[in-house]
């Protein structure tokens, strides 16, 4: 049985979708139900920025299904622009829903997990956790969190045969770029306009969300996943040359790449 967060739309959709044709009980998490559901795929009512409605949530689950096999945290949304341009409350709303709302459903789906000594906890990541990207300063911060999180978790739950694993994909063609920007500053129009244009392009040129979803079916179905699952050529490309690079140079090439001026 498999619990999906985030799966109105986008990844989150795609891996509900996934994850019941290959005939796992599935239920799909989300603040609304949809009107037209997930085929497949049982509805589940659940802000994971709350901690009651996280909880009810998962009470329900297991007092229908009887336990949680496999929880997938794709909950998340990108808060854009200069970090000078995000104000402090608009900063804790993107660490609500892509930091704590991991933390949260992990917390509650654990218990069960550890005292029957299996399951998986599937949580997806971006490339922007390894890589940041200019101008998504706290969709970048709160991915990295997350990479520390998941991390720190496999070694804890090792003992109790929970596998853990993140998936970092590049750009996927989803509504995720779709959100509205904060008020701007003047000062940053031009690099900011650039560096999301330059993403937008990524974007147009991007795989589905199926690759996502193809990727963590294959680890719910892996007894001993690896620790980080890094999908699409742009995520693959990045990491290796942050990691073969020099830092400088790397750093003068991601200017480069987003058009930002050198100074």
């Amino acid at each position: 049985m498999a619990l999906v967060t985030g799966a109105s739309s986008g990844i989150g959709a795609a891996i509900a979708r996934e994850l019941a044709a290959a005939g796992f009980r599935v239920y799909g998490a989300s603040r609304r139900v949809l009107p037209d559901p997930l085929v497949g795929v049982e509805q589940l009512a659940v802000d994971v920025k709350d901690n009651a409605s996280v909880r009810h949530g998962v009470e329900q689950v297991l007092r229908e299904a009887g336990q949680i096999d496999v929880l997938v945290n794709a909950a998340g949304y990108l808060c854009a622009g200069a970090i000078e341009e995000v104000s402090i409350g608009e900063a804790q709303e993107q660490f609500a829903t892509n930091y704590f709302g991991v933390v949260r459903m992990t917390l509650a789906a654990l218990p069960g997990m550890r005292q029957r000594g299996a399951g998986h906890i599937v949580t997806i990541s971006s490339l922007s956790g390894l890589v940041p990207v200019p101008f998504w300063g706290h969709f970048n911060a709160s991915k990295s969190a997350v990479e520390g999180l998941m991390e720190t978790l496999r070694h804890e739950v090792r003992p109790f045969n929970i596998q853990v694993a993140l998936v970092e994909p590049g750009s996927i063609k989803t509504p995720f770029f779709e959100q509205p920007l904060p008020p701007s500053i003047d000062a940053y129009a031009g690099p900011r306009s650039r560096a999301l244009a330059t993403m937008t392009t990524y974007e147009s040129k991007a795989p589905g969300p199926e690759v996502v979803a193809r990727k963590v079916l294959a680890i719910a179905n892996d007894p001993h996943p690896k620790l980080r699952n890094t999908i699409t050529k742009e995520a693959k490309q990045f990491t290796t040359l942050r990691w073969l690079l020099p830092q400088g140079a790397f750093e003068a090439g991601v200017r480069r790449g987003f058009h930002l001026a050198s100074k």
